[in-house]
């Protein structure tokens, strides 16, 4: 049951760090030349095959792209589930 918890742990928080890192990603819109930079170009080689998944059924509102938006939703929805995927893994083994 330990090993289901660091497991589930481990999931969780890698979860949590690439919407971190995706947060950090949407806000270097703001900052002009900020995609060009070194720290840039490798969050867009981590966050881009995502965002575009989302893009190709997600087009802009005038000047506004809510693709991010709804990708973090859905990255907070695919946590949602596996806490509830373990606690039904959890009842199962005990």
């Amino acid at each position: 049951m330990d090993y289901l918890s660091l497991l589930y742990t481990v999931l969780s928080r890698g979860l949590d760090i690439y919407s971190t890192l995706i947060i950090v990603y949407i806000l270097m819109s703001w900052f002009p030349g900020a995609y060009q930079s070194k720290f840039g170009q490798i969050l867009s080689t981590i966050c881009e095959p995502y965002l575009n998944f989302f893009r190709r059924f997600i087009p802009p509102i005038g000047m506004i792209n809510f693709s991010g938006i709804v990708a973090l939703i859905v990255l907070n929805l695919a946590k949602s589930g596996l806490f509830s995927l373990f606690q039904l893994i959890a009842r199962i083994i005990s």
